[in-house]
């Protein structure tokens, strides 16, 4: 019952943005096969919890929802689903800080270097970081950049080797918490 509350949730809150032929052209959405109702299902079948966070994005060419669920395990968790698969096709933890054991266990980069190497590669305003742990166990720093044209892009570097893990991530719209 949770589940059904909470995709009937979140596809009211969408709707209520003005998810229109009209927005959806406007902002250029990406034509997708699944809707996010059942990649909503696909996350919430992996991870028990609260999804707290729904973004879409253009991950290298093709469309992804992106769900960060507060688990009932007390962990926070992001799933990524291919909106026209509908497979999940990425699962991370979320930590708060830099400073979380998992995290600093593996890090060998400061912040501070991460976000230049980040920004190197696309420069601008870095507006959100996230601390995640991949499912191998290798951490990464997640930087949300507001490019000068006004796009807002995603990449993930490698808190260990400095290397740029993901990139070419373009978020359409996020709905919830940052």
């Amino acid at each position: 019952m949770k589940t059904r509350i909470t995709i009937t949730t979140f596809t009211a809150l969408f709707l209520s943005l003005g998810a229109t032929a009209a927005f959806a052209e406007k902002i250029k959405m990406p034509k997708t096969k699944v809707s996010m109702e059942k990649c909503l299902e696909a996350a919430l079948a992996k991870k028990d919890g609260e999804v707290v966070k729904l973004e879409f994005k253009k991950e290298r060419g093709a469309p992804t929802y992106e769900f960060e669920i507060a688990g009932t395990d007390g962990k926070d968790w992001e799933y990524e689903c291919d909106a026209n698969t509908g497979k999940i096709t990425e699962e991370e933890q979320e930590v708060d800080s830099a400073d979380d054991p998992l995290f600093k266990a593996k890090m060998k980069i400061s912040e501070e270097e991460a976000k230049k190497i980040a920004l190197e590669k696309h420069p601008g305003e870095i507006v959100e970081t996230e601390y995640e742990i991949e499912p191998n166990g290798d951490a990464s720093y997640e930087f949300d950049i507001k490019t000068a044209d006004g796009k807002e892009l995603k990449m993930e570097v490698d808190a260990a080797t400095g290397k740029i893990v993901e990139d070419d991530e373009e978020e359409i719209y996020q709905i919830g918490k940052e």
